[in-house]
């Protein structure tokens, strides 16, 4: 016999084409306002300047009103859908958000809610009409999910996932899929199939990652409401950068069944899925609206814990708050210092108790934490990359291969480090107990949005997933030049806050948005939303104006 023929690997570049090409020809259905070629850095406000009045006045509703008006007829499916499509579009020319535009599908469900409404008289669910983002791994049947790798191009999505399942019987609309990066593992959003997802407040800068397209999306009004995930800081992160709302939840309550991940099926670092939003309201209503679905009768691994609307808080003493005005290990640049200053002063004017945290060990909970990432040794990325020819990107190359804490592990290896995960969460449970706070304030990362290529730093982020507690993000302020300089003093507590020093940049950083993050302990979700509504109400949160 012959010998037979191999078929030549098809050069990644081409796929990345193909990827890039089809993506268009999904924008290229509905024919959007066309964005200038030569782009300011700031675009945030080009989208009022493209666009239809009502189309402007639709997207730049919050979802709660939004919904008020969908489930009571007085908008229509069609006409919201329609918006956010003509906005997702223009927002992919001005930042390189999006993986796909859904117009055929997302109009054709919008019309069987706006028939159902005529026929019923009352809305299909909770969420009628409303369009929803999805970031790109998470399954829609018959779609691509490439989790960032160009070897991935060909997976086709057989069946929704669990999370998207039960979106859809609550009446929502999926509109847009967004860009995620290589490996789904940086704080910023960048692959070769796509190339980079930018900030809307400075292209210079990155929108955050690894939800890093739905932040721009959102923050663009391209979307009120989105899915990210997060393992490190992937909803956190860009929600920060991009000044909007996102939350980390509790591991175990929202479904995870039905999205492509390298990890899948390790319980070493959970991996949550979680809400990016315009509105604080808009994580809550999404929350709601899943857990009283009861996932857990169809997905096992959830915990059985009904939302809970009435949180009470306590009544009889001040809430107290601690704040962790820096980590031990890398000292925030000086907008997120002001800004914590300023909440931290305005909650303690308006009655809430204050009271300095100290970090536990923080450092030792990257030691864990990125040892326990890829306990393979990074071999199944190499691999996956490897099939297609792809290059590393910068930051896969910086969390895997310059990693020294990413070791293929032993059983017994493995074994050592969940015991040092499950030890430190038992001390943490400690030291939180001995200070008696109800959540604790924080930075979310170490400067505003930074650089590209340069988010190395997870800490402020990544410590909340080591010890499965949630964390909430929301705009506070923006960056100041005037107020915001480093006063000449500096003591460096490590390299890592030598390295972060340097990337400090006030001109760059002008304008940009300052969020703050929201801590809770495990299950707290609903206790922390809560507490940031009453914070919010209190304070007047945010204290400049977002679009």
């Amino acid at each position: 016999m012959p010998p037979s023929k191999s078929t030549p690997k098809r050069p990644w570049q081409d796929i990345a084409k193909e990827a890039q090409t089809y993506r268009d020809s999904t924008i290229a259905q509905i024919s959007p306002p066309s964005v200038p070629s030569k782009l300011p850095k700031n675009v945030i406000s080009i989208p009022a300047t493209l666009l239809h009045p009502s189309v402007l006045s639709i997207t730049t509703t919050p979802p709660e009103e939004l919904l008020l008006s969908l489930t009571t007829g007085k908008r229509s499916s069609v006409e919201v859908t329609n918006a956010f499509i003509q906005r997702a579009a223009v927002a992919q020319g001005l930042v390189n958000c999006l993986t796909e535009l859904l117009p055929s599908l997302a109009m054709e469900r919008a019309r069987e809610l706006d028939a159902y409404y005529q026929t019923h008289g009352k809305p299909i669910g909770p969420l009628h009409g409303l369009p929803i983002s999805v970031k790109e791994h998470i399954g829609l049947e018959g779609l691509r999910c490439t989790t960032g790798y160009v070897s991935h191009w060909e997976n086709i999505c057989k069946e929704d996932a669990h999370i998207i399942q039960l979106l859809y019987k609550a009446g929502a609309v999926f509109h847009a899929r967004t860009t995620i990066p290589q490996t789904m593992m940086h704080l910023e959003t960048d692959s070769n199939l796509y190339g980079v997802t930018v900030n809307p407040y400075n292209s210079n800068l990155t929108s955050g990652g690894s939800s890093g397209g739905e932040g721009a999306l959102i923050s663009l009004r391209g979307s009120c409401l989105g899915i990210g995930s997060d393992v490190g800081g992937s909803i956190r992160s860009p929600a920060a950068n991009c000044g909007i709302y996102g939350l980390k939840p509790t591991a175990f309550r929202i479904p995870t069944d039905g999205y492509g991940y390298m990890m899948a099926g390790a319980d070493t670092v959970e991996s949550v899925l979680g809400p990016l939003s315009t509105s604080l309201s808009g994580l809550k209503i999404f929350m709601k609206t899943i857990i009283n679905t009861q996932p857990w009768l169809n997905e096992p691994a959830l915990i059985p814990i009904p939302w809970c609307d009435d949180i009470q808080l306590p009544s009889d003493r001040p809430l107290r708050i601690g704040v962790i005005w820096h980590d031990g290990v890398v000292r925030p640049h000086p907008p997120i210092t002001r800004a914590m200053k300023l909440v931290a002063s305005r909650m303690k004017d308006s009655g809430i108790e204050i009271i300095d945290f100290t970090p536990h060990l923080h450092d030792e909970a990257w030691a864990i934490l990125s040892s326990l990432y890829f306990t393979d040794g990074g071999a199944s990325e190499a691999e996956t990359m490897e099939a297609s020819g792809e290059p590393w990107r910068d930051l896969s190359k910086w969390i895997i291969k310059d990693n020294a804490c990413v070791k293929k592990l032993s059983v017994g290896e493995l074994s050592y480090w969940l015991e040092e995960r499950e030890a430190y969460r038992k001390e943490y449970a400690l030291h939180w107990n001995r200070l008696g706070v109800d959540a604790v304030l924080c930075p979310v990362g170490p400067g505003v949005a930074p650089k590209h290529n340069t988010a190395k730093y997870w800490g402020y982020t990544s410590q909340w997933n080591l010890l499965d507690y949630p964390g909430v993000v929301f705009p506070v302020c923006k960056v100041d030049k005037e107020k915001d300089i480093d006063g000449g003093v500096f003591e460096s507590m490590s390299g890592l806050d030598d390295e972060n020093w340097a990337l400090y940049d006030p001109e760059e950083v002008y304008g940009l948005p300052v969020s703050l993050q929201l801590v809770g302990r495990r299950f707290e979700d609903e206790k922390i939303l809560s507490i940031l509504e009453e914070v919010t109400e209190k304070i007047g949160l945010p204290f400049d104006e977002f679009p």
